[in-house]
């Protein structure tokens, strides 16, 4: 059974630093783990993702040079390195995982099956 928690979340001043961590279970066969928020009123999008295998990483434009998503596999657990924060990142943030997403669709909800339950974000100005 595949189980993601996410832990980490919090509130912060604008500028500031979080970090969020998805501990991941029973994800044997994971191609992909991303992140993805969803603010309130707004549609759910994609933050990062990462390659299980051989760690490759993608980011939305908005987050570039600000967050850094990796992962720890002997801990089974994903990080989203949060930095220089805005308001507009506030939101709920959830880990997924994939077992069948190509390099096109890695950014993408619809390519992930299994989901956490999600960490709050609040940042404040």
């Amino acid at each position: 059974q595949v189980q993601l928690v996410e832990s980490g979340g919090g509130f912060l001043q604008a500028g500031g630093s979080l970090k969020l961590s998805c501990a991941l279970s029973g994800h044997s066969g994971a191609l992909a783990v991303g992140w993805f928020r969803q603010a309130p009123g707004k549609e759910r999008e994609a933050v990062a993702a990462i390659r299980w295998n051989g760690g490759y990483t993608y980011y939305t434009d908005s987050v570039k040079g600000r967050f850094t998503i990796s992962r720890n596999n002997a801990k089974n657990t994903v990080y989203l390195q949060m930095s220089d924060v805005k308001p507009e990142d506030t939101a709920v943030y959830y880990c997924a995982m994939s077992r069948r997403t190509i390099l096109s669709t890695i950014l993408n909800a619809n390519a992930y099956d299994y989901w956490g339950q999600g960490t709050q974000v609040t940042v404040s100005s």
